[in-house]
């Protein structure tokens, strides 16, 4: 089957999470099983660097001149007036979004429902609100569509008047298409026009259906419930291996455990903590609201008190990044903070900790706690979204479901009792350690 792939980003290109990630790893799983998948990605300037290209087509689109760009398994969308700029995908450095997002995206969709002409395929895939409009500029009249919500609270939300200037149909703006609360949606646009609908966790699948965790958008996600399906996520399991990571102090598997601890130490080591034998709790993570980074925070009195030690990579809400550096001040030696990112360290966190936290309010798929898993660092999470349907609370990792810090620590209270017991935990880790995360079921379920 020949399959173009729409997205916004794709590691190690341009990565901003998951959805970085899953668009280097799903098209290639895709192709292992013997499909034919082309991504269209825009023109940023670490693209056109690390690929070499050679021009196929060149049309104007909205006013820009676009040219179209090949190169392997990527068609390159260059227009230097809407991509080429310092800064992310979606902002500039500074972390502001860029005020022509709905004109940048606008165009990578227009492209996306032309590229037939250059490239016949069988079926598009569209990724997140960037690739929402595809949909409806194809209409009934191009290959069906598939349009998968990787995070359903980012839509694409801009203002009516843009629904001319994109060129879209005149009666896709009406609540049944692109208009969301009198704005035009990229998002709903995706929900309302696509054959299929997936996301990326069957528990996701069923939250967004509901007033809680539906946007807005659960009224339509419901109406189109036969049309929607959650395929868990994989991860790299070449790149997350614990036998082979060079990244780590020691590399270990499921039959030498004991060489974890090196990484134990190794973690302690670098991060200013003092060598002891507690349960050292990790947790690599954007500092936000939805990942629930506030109630580890607010529990940290009581997690140093178990005793406990813990150590956070991340960065993102100014001041929750605050509250992390203020409490590795109050508790030196407990609790270690690394604002920013450090793909090392994040790593030997991994295989470090004893635990790994991720407390999220919600969580599409999330890849984290199937690293921890993989790394024998079973995970203590939310029982919410992909971390509901990777962990098996027990047995390979402990669920709680309040959102409160009360109930993540008692959550963590349960763990610490099956850690002091040695052979309950390494069954626990090897449980973990044993489950299958590749791509390659969720390639099959696409």
């Amino acid at each position: 089957m020949r399959v173009l792939f729409v997205t916004p980003e794709c590691a190690p290109l341009t990565k901003t999470g998951g959805l970085g990630d899953v668009s280097e790893a799903l098209p290639a799983a895709l192709r292992a099983l013997g499909h034919d998948v082309r991504l269209l990605l825009p023109g940023y300037p670490q693209v056109l660097d690390a690929l070499a290209a050679s021009e196929s087509a060149r049309i104007d689109l909205l006013g820009f001149e676009v040219r179209f760009l090949e190169s392997a398994n990527f068609f390159i969308l260059d227009c230097p007036g809407l991509y080429r700029r310092e800064g992310g995908p979606y902002q500039d450095a500074a972390g502001n979004d860029w005020p022509d997002n709905v004109l940048r995206f606008g165009v990578m969709c227009r492209a996306a429902a032309m590229i037939g002409r250059i490239w016949p395929h069988e079926v598009v895939h569209c990724n997140d609100w960037p690739a929402g409009l595809v949909p409806t500029f194809l209409g009934r009249k191009g290959p069906p569509t598939v349009m998968t919500v990787h995070n359903l609270a980012f839509q694409g939300n801009f203002d009516a008047s843009y629904a001319a200037r994109l060129g879209l149909p005149p009666e896709s703006f009406r609540v049944e298409g692109v208009e969301f609360h009198g704005a035009l949606s990229f998002l709903k646009g995706g929900l309302a026009y696509a054959d299929a609908i997936t996301t990326v966790s069957p528990t996701y699948a069923r939250e967004i259906q509901t007033e809680a965790l539906g946007f807005g958008m659960d009224g339509l996600l419901r109406h189109r419930a036969g049309a929607l399906t959650g395929i868990l996520n994989g991860i790299d399991t070449e790149a997350w291996d614990p036998s082979t990571d060079r990244r780590i102090a020691r590399r270990y598997t499921s039959q030498s455990l004991d060489e974890k601890s090196f990484n134990k130490r190794a973690l302690q080591e670098r991060m200013g903590l003092e060598k002891k034998d507690v349960p050292l709790l990790g947790m690599v993570s954007r500092l936000t609201w939805q990942k629930g980074t506030d109630l580890v925070a607010a529990a940290a009195e009581e997690l140093v008190a178990l005793p406990a030690q813990l150590v956070m990579l991340g960065s993102g809400n100014h001041d929750q990044q605050e509250a992390f550096r203020n409490l590795e001040r109050r508790y030196p030696g407990q609790i270690a903070a690394c604002v920013g990112f450090d793909e090392n360290l994040a790593h030997l966190i991994e295989a470090g900790a004893d635990m790994f936290l991720m407390p999220s309010r919600f969580e599409p798929c999330g890849l984290n706690q199937m690293y921890s898993q993989r790394y024998g660092t079973p995970p203590v999470a939310r029982a919410t979204g992909g971390l509901a349907d990777t962990i098996a609370d027990g047995e390979t990792g402990f669920l709680f479901e309040a959102a409160e810090s009360t109930a993540l620590a008692a959550a963590l209270r349960g763990a610490l009792a099956a850690w002091r017991e040695p052979s309950r935990w390494q069954a626990i880790q090897r449980a973990g350690m044993a489950r299958d995360f590749s791509w390659s079921e969720p390639a099959r379920r696409y």
